[in-house]
């Protein structure tokens, strides 16, 4: 147990806090929950290895080694993201898969070189060389962090999970026994939404620890009753051998071929660029800050996981969205549930027989789970997406265009034929490469458009870039839009206090602070700058801060005007109402020998202002000092706000329009 090492000897030791994610449930609750993950990523997981085999002309025995590599692979993989050493894995509850991305180059790769297990020794060279990139450039990807502003990964994660909604529904209309799609059949209809009541029920009326297994309990309910209707069979289960480890290298020694290990290096690129957005919705909903050494550390465990992939005959690996999603709907936050996950599915790898028994859930049971996690990742984007300012048309173009260019793809790929493949004896049927990549002359034009989620992450960053990092010295932060960053950081002091004076009332001491944080690396940092400039402040330095401010109503004695900008909204109040505002002021003043400092662009209604105004007269100076200051750090910040929408008539009408105080 950690406890506090600094309380002095004999004195009761504080427990330090444990974030959620690094709590550690009971043994028994660890092992449901991470079974639970399993549940929710067998499919997808098993997926692209079927495609793979299909589309290169796989033996039987070959395509069954790669599904039990995959699994056991995908355990080693979500080990190192969640469970992490030294600066690799980024420490969340994130469980990886592998990559749909790859499909195309991956295919295009062994069928170029041999087809079969031939064309695999190839693909698995240029998988090892590529993970090796990864891994090495993962310090200098995460310097493209401001690249990702709130538009762009809020943008990307709710296209993660409309895009894979369309994959949850083409499980829950299709036929249990063939896995061929089959609408017209209302018995698989029935399974799917009879699943996701099951588990809206189990929501609504579950408590606790029954509650946040509401996933695996309507899995396996609704692959109960569908065995006892005769839709699910673990036939397979009793074919299976207890013992089927896939040895590295499987297939032969790697082949290393320049043109195709490029071509897995430019997929992983973009591979990086979308676990990014999953760490940032992972990070969204665990309430942890992801900063530039979390996507360092994520990208070096993809890298070391795609060479772990490429060695145990498998290929690169990523953050699997439906498990963001199932940690969203459980609220189970612990990245132990996830490790536990990860050694389970390492025991799938070994054990085809118990393997079996999870892929025996009928294909709609599983759809209808998947439509609500995947629909829940997307929830999470649009959660991100409400503190972006869509009044600024820049970030409305992003946003909107991402989402079309990301559907246009996504909905190619629905509206594609689809194929079908043997699989233990039975007729499995699988989407067909997809449509629009198809056009593209090259395989390195076919790869950002191999899926919806690559080409609206793609689309999204250039956006950003073109907007807001193209044709300037930084963004515009002052004077209307003709100052920019790169010009603040230029500035001398007296350039500095005019510019800036005020956001702080001209209060000298503040802004020389603010100003030896230069250079100013974003437009947070400067609006940093202000606020801890503050707080450092001597006691008679932020005494003559607070006195610097107007009284709470004060006016021009010459036009009658409020003398605080900050007071708009006491302009709409009546006379009297006015009156009594100055008479507080007054009586506030000469009790303290300072003003009364009020935001009142936070304050929503008159009565109150008189109320709390008269309530603090009973608190210290003391007390009331470090109120004034709050409030003052709050003045501070919508003055900014002013000043850096100014550069921008959209953001600029939206700061103007003040709350009245009525």
């Amino acid at each position: 147990m950690a406890t506090d090492s600094s309380a002095p000897i004999g004195a009761p030791q504080r427990k330090r806090r444990v974030h959620p994610v690094d709590q550690v449930p009971p043994p028994g609750k660890l092992v449901a929950l991470g079974a639970q993950h399993v549940v929710a990523f067998y499919a997808g997981a098993v997926l692209v290895p079927l495609l793979i085999a299909r589309a290169i002309d796989l033996d039987d025995e070959a395509l069954t080694m790669l599904i039990t590599a995959d699994l056991f692979t995908c355990g080693i993989a979500s080990l190192l993201q969640a469970v992490g050493f030294w600066k690799i894995g980024v420490r969340l509850p994130l469980l990886q898969g592998i990559t749909f991305a790859t499909l195309a180059p991956v295919i295009q790769i062994a069928n170029n070189h041999g087809g079969g297990r031939v064309g695999l020794q190839t693909v698995y060279g240029a998988v090892i060389a590529a993970g090796v990139f990864t891994f090495l450039i993962a310090p200098f990807f995460a310097k493209l962090i401001r690249f990702l502003p709130p538009v762009v990964t809020g943008t990307l994660i709710t296209i993660i999970g409309i895009c894979l909604i369309p994959v949850g529904a083409g499980d829950a209309v299709s036929d249990p026994a063939t896995h061929l799609h089959d609408s017209a059949n209302w018995r698989w209809v029935c399974y799917a939404l009879g699943t996701i009541l099951l588990i809206v029920l189990m929501q609504r009326f579950f408590r606790g620890f029954m509650a946040t297994i509401a996933v695996l309990l309507g899995l396996t309910v609704g692959t109960f009753i569908a065995w006892l209707l005769g839709d699910a069979s673990f036939s397979s289960v009793g074919e299976a051998s207890w013992l089927g480890f896939t040895p590295p290298f499987a297939f032969g020694w790697p082949q290393w071929d320049i043109v195709a290990i490029v071509s897995l290096i430019v997929v992983l690129l973009v591979v990086a660029v979308e676990s990014t957005g999953s760490v940032f919705a992972t990070g969204e909903i665990v309430g942890k800050r992801i900063k530039k050494e979390d996507v360092a550390a994520t990208v070096r465990a993809d890298g070391l996981a795609t060479m772990i992939g490429g060695s145990f005959n498998s290929f690169p690996y990523t953050a699997f969205s439906e498990n963001v999603g199932l940690v969203r709907l459980t609220g189970v936050k612990s990245r132990w549930v996830v490790a536990c996950a990860g050694v389970i599915m390492i025991i799938l790898g070994v054990l085809p027989k118990l393997a079996k028994v999870v892929e025996s859930i009928p294909a709609p049971v599983l759809g209808g789970a998947a439509l609500i996690m995947f629909a829940t990742v997307a929830i999470v984007g649009i959660q991100t997406l409400t503190s972006v300012d869509f009044t600024d048309h820049r970030n409305l173009i992003i946003s909107a265009t991402s989402l079309a260019v990301a559907l246009y793809v996504q909905f190619s790929q629905s509206a594609a034929p689809t194929t079908v493949i043997e699989k233990s004896g039975e007729q499995v049927d699988v989407p067909a490469l997809p449509g629009v990549d198809e056009a593209m002359p090259n395989i390195f034009l076919q790869i950002p458009f191999s899926t919806g989620i690559t080409m609206g992450a793609i689309t999204a960053i250039l956006l950003n870039l073109l907007f807001f990092h193209v044709g300037g010295r930084g963004p515009a932060v002052a004077g209307g839009g003709a100052i920019t960053l790169d010009e603040v950081n230029t500035m001398s002091k007296e350039q500095f206090r005019d510019t800036f004076g005020g956001v702080v009332q001209n209060v000298d001491w503040v802004l020389d602070r603010a100003w030896d944080q230069k250079p100013f690396e974003d437009v947070h940092d400067l609006r940093s700058a202000f606020q801890e400039a503050m707080l450092t402040g001597s006691d008679e330095e932020q005494l003559a801060l607070i006195r610097a401010f107007p009284d709470l109503g004060a006016e021009d004695e010459e036009t009658g005007e409020l003398v605080a900008v900050d007071h708009k909204g006491l302009s709409h109040l009546e006379e009297t109402e006015h009156e009594n505002v100055v008479n507080l002021a007054a009586a506030y003043q000469e009790h303290f020998g300072f003003p009364l400092v009020i935001c009142a662009r936070e304050t929503e209604r008159y009565d109150r202002v008189l109320r709390n105004g008269w309530a603090r007269m009973d608190n210290s100076e003391t007390s009331e000092k470090s109120f004034a200051l709050i409030e003052i750090a709050k003045i501070a910040n919508y003055r900014f706000d002013d000043l850096v929408a100014d550069a921008n008539p959209f953001t600029s009408a939206r700061f103007t329009r003040q709350p009245e105080l009525s």
